[in-house]
């Protein structure tokens, strides 16, 4: 068996295993001193792009597509925004975690959903994708807001940072470019629509540098001194403990309600995601370098728990008969 076709049975991305990799060369090789300086920079002007780029691809039309359905949409962001916090800080207080990682829980479960992501499954579902498209792009709008000024909330006794000055940093690295690439969709949309594979590696290629700075900061400051073997497999088994609280929540919730079966699986998707590309940056903004990096392991982790979680779910939504609406 090939090592392409071995993967694609075990579920594995090759973006988790290009993200394992910038972790593997920041432990042996991390930046620091002056490099680390300009290399801080270059990721501030990353992030700056990879925003932009968020902006400019998001389709306005899709997004109008799917806005009346206001019931959804709050739905969604009840699961993302209050439920994933109150479980976290029982997961945080669970004593498994050190504290540092039961930080970076913390800060996982601030985090807005996945647009991507959620948006593939949900049509990979035969769910509701307009109502996807549009749950998922005001997830990460409103994130922008909310995620630093519920870590300001939870994190606080923590270290962790927040207050005006954080939201001051999200809005100038993350929302302004995101709000100039929507401004200048109408004319660069062709261009991006000719040219997705370029969009998608420098998309991908700013978080895997974002992920090598923090990671050199972290391992610079004794990261693999603070955290065991025996943590990381304990940080995994809270990781998938979350994830199915939340999808058997999101499942029987949307069934309550009283919601559509392609309604169901849009607020299974995009209510119990959380999204590496926004995170990754935020944490570089919201910590210190060295802080960050650890405070990001949770996330990394429970990004490929999830991806592996939700193709298996999505493929059973998938071979649903056809009046099972």
């Amino acid at each position: 068996m090939s090592l392409s076709k071995l993967l694609a049975s075990l579920k594995i991305d090759g973006y988790i295993l290009a993200l394992i990799g910038m972790v593997v060369l920041a432990s042996f090789l991390p930046i620091h001193g002056p490099a680390a300086g300009v290399l801080a920079i270059v990721v501030k002007l990353a992030i700056g792009l990879l925003f932009f780029l968020h902006g400019a691809k998001l389709s306005r039309e899709a997004v109008v597509a799917g806005v009346t359905h206001w019931r959804l949409h709050l739905t969604i962001l009840a699961f993302t925004f209050a439920l994933y916090p109150v479980l976290s800080l029982l997961a945080s207080r669970s004593g498994l975690l050190s504290p540092t990682l039961a930080a970076g829980m913390v800060f996982l479960a601030c985090l807005p959903s996945t647009v991507q992501s959620s948006i593939a499954f949900t049509s990979m579902a035969r769910g509701n994708v307009a109502a996807a498209v549009c749950a998922a792009s005001a997830s990460n709008l409103l994130g922008i807001f909310v995620t630093p000024v519920l870590v300001s909330l939870l994190m606080h006794a923590q270290g962790g940072a927040g207050g005006w000055k954080a939201i001051q940093d999200i809005i100038v690295q993350l929302l302004l470019p995101f709000v100039a690439g929507q401004l200048v969709r109408p004319l660069i949309s062709s261009w991006l629509d000719r040219h997705k594979p370029l969009i998608g590696y420098v998309d991908r290629g700013s978080i895997l540098l974002v992920v090598y700075a923090a990671f050199s900061a972290a391992v610079y400051g004794g990261l693999w001194k603070r955290v065991s073997p025996l943590e990381l497999l304990a940080l995994v088994l809270v990781c998938g403990v979350l994830l199915v609280v939340v999808l058997l929540a999101t499942t029987f919730g949307a069934r309550s309600l009283g919601f559509s079966k392609a309604d169901e699986i849009a607020i299974v998707f995009c209510g119990s995601k959380k999204s590496l590309a926004t995170g990754v940056p935020m944490a570089g903004i919201l910590f210190p370098s060295a802080t960050a990096g650890v405070l990001v392991l949770p996330l990394m982790i429970f990004h490929q728990i999830q991806l592996m979680a939700c193709s298996v779910i999505a493929q059973h939504y998938a071979k649903r008969t056809g009046d099972e609406t």
